[in-house]
């Protein structure tokens, strides 16, 4: 038995075929998979919608540092699970106890590790299959970048 995201990538490769696109717009494809008649998901409620909007208004509040002028992300999200289902709590990071604040940096850093690790995969595949080109290589080490910007003249507008 295949997986709900089994199916859809199933759907993917379906359009492609039909359509001979390499490139495809994710619209352009569920409205295929909706004539195929794919049953469509439920619409968001307006109370999701919105509790959407506020996360993304949350992840985007940059305040700045009073004594730096440096600028930082106002807002820690720490994702838990409540009873099977995905919950995110917002901390503002002025007032989070170091518990929760040290639980919210540990998951950003695990995020980047997990696209670190991806990147290499996908980069290592491409180059496997593209053996007669050029290798892409990409460094993984980002201490230097950091610094660099920290320390480029715009860093300020740009860190958060």
């Amino acid at each position: 038995m295949s997986t709900k995201n089994q199916r859809l990538q199933n759907i993917i490769k379906l359009y492609r075929q039909r359509t001979g696109n390499e490139s495809v717009d994710m619209h352009e494809v569920a409205k295929f998979a909706a004539e195929m008649g794919y049953q469509l998901p439920k619409p968001k409620t307006a109370i999701e919608r919105l509790a959407e909007q506020l996360s993304a208004a949350a992840r985007e509040e940059v305040r700045r540092d009073n004594v730096t002028g440096r600028p930082y992300r106002a807002n820690l999200a720490v994702v838990q699970w409540v009873n099977g289902s995905q919950l995110t709590l917002w901390h503002d990071i002025d007032v989070a106890p170091r518990r929760i604040a040290q639980k919210a940096f540990v998951q950003r850093r695990e995020q980047m590790v997990g696209d670190a690790l991806q990147l290499t995969l996908d980069i290592n595949h491409w180059n496997r299959v593209h053996e007669h080109e050029e290798p892409i290589v990409m460094p993984l080490d980002f201490t230097d970048d950091v610094e660099w910007r920290l320390n480029a003249p715009d860093a300020d507008d740009k860190a958060a």
